[in-house]
């Protein structure tokens, strides 16, 4: 869309704010609102190069670079020492697809539309797909929790998850490891195994698209774009990242808020865009697959894959969120699950998941503080 290109505009600004200006509050805006167009951009490089590379390893490609904005937005927090931040911003990317977009592509597309329909096989494969994902989060946190409380004179504290625990870093190696092979196993169906039509991570019919010969870019140019923006989505979350502390501290949030309901926001409004647009045509499927995949890439790739990469910095990151995490994630799943497992949607549904995701909202921002 044209208006994200002119919101390029703020990317110098939040290099003059982080160097000249030296305002904690300007940078955070200016570098956050400076994210969502270079994550667009990302996202439209991804889709480029795959309509070169054909629809199998263009689905691949995509499959692996969806959320590439919003791994190097958490490497960087990680890099920064952030771990409960990096957390939180899982948490709530998750959280966002499954109630907020989700919601508001069944609340808008209803509304106009009146009951839409899409494909039950899809929403009940990602169904149990994220309800492995979750329950690869929930063994470690119950391990280390139920370990803090059968330790004697060791005080238990479930919203403190950065502990330092041999076992429960061996525990997260190997459930990270589960959780990855899952993914590649689900892409490989997905893609070689089903006999369906391909579709990219944001919803583009790779098949279709080949076949019409629509890449407006050369391999070259989107090869630049990309690590153009790549690069300039590691400055930008630097600069983010950095202030992230003074500014919650400034508006009486807790870090976890800000990880949970603005951060995820930022790396993925585009795609959400395009989710509720497709809504809107009454294009289901397309809507679904946008967030479903969203949801399963974050749960069962990006988080664990953010494991393994903690080992080349000072502190490992686990699996072991904090217990209200892991919570709301199994009931919004199961919420998402019940809703969407009939093929069926209305304008109803969708406001149910919005209310949900507004209950959630109010339960971050006064949790633990």
């Amino acid at each position: 869309m044209r208006i994200l290109r002119w919101m390029l505009i703020f990317v110098p600004l939040a290099v003059v704010a982080e160097f000249l200006l030296h305002n904690d509050m300007l940078i955070f805006a200016t570098s956050a609102i400076a994210l969502v167009p270079l994550a667009a951009l990302l996202g439209e490089a991804t889709e480029e190069l795959a309509l070169h590379t054909g629809p199998k390893i263009g689905g691949l490609l995509n499959a692996t670079l969806g959320n590439a904005a919003e791994l190097i937005i958490t490497i960087v927090a990680l890099s920064a020492g952030k771990i409960e931040l990096v957390k939180a911003s899982l948490t709530g990317s998750i959280i966002g697809n499954l109630l907020l977009i989700v919601g508001f592509s069944l609340l808008l597309g209803g509304i106009k539309h009146g009951k839409q329909r899409f494909d039950r096989n899809l929403t009940g494969m990602s169904a149990s797909l994220m309800t492995l994902a979750v329950i690869g989060l929930i063994i470690p946190t119950l391990f280390e929790i139920f370990k803090e409380i059968s330790t004697p004179g060791r005080e238990v504290d479930v919203f403190y998850t950065q502990v330092d625990d041999p076992q429960l870093n061996i525990i997260s190696l190997v459930v990270a490891g589960v959780l990855i092979t899952v993914y590649v196993l689900s892409v490989i169906y997905m893609f070689f195994g089903n006999g369906t039509e391909t579709v990219s991570h944001t919803g583009v019919d790779l098949d279709e698209t080949e076949s019409h010969g629509q890449a407006k870019w050369s391999v070259g140019m989107a090869l630049g774009v990309l690590t153009v923006a790549t690069l300039a989505i590691v400055g930008m979350s630097e600069f983010l990242v950095g202030v992230v502390e003074p500014v919650a501290k400034s508006l009486g949030v807790r870090e976890l808020f800000l990880g949970v309901i603005f951060i995820p926001i930022v790396g993925n409004v585009a795609e959400h865009l395009v989710g509720v647009q497709a809504a809107l045509k009454n294009n289901m499927d397309l809507s679904m697959t946008i967030s479903l995949s969203s949801s399963m890439q974050i749960a069962l790739f990006v988080a664990p894959l953010l494991v393994f990469i903690s080992l080349f910095f000072s502190t490992q990151m686990t699996l072991f969120f904090s217990l209200f995490e892991v919570m709301v994630l199994g009931l919004c799943v199961i919420i998402a699950a019940f809703i969407s497992i009939d093929g069926e949607s209305n304008w109803l549904e969708g406001a149910m998941l919005l209310a949900v995701y507004i209950i959630v909202g109010v339960g971050f921002y006064f949790i633990g503080g």
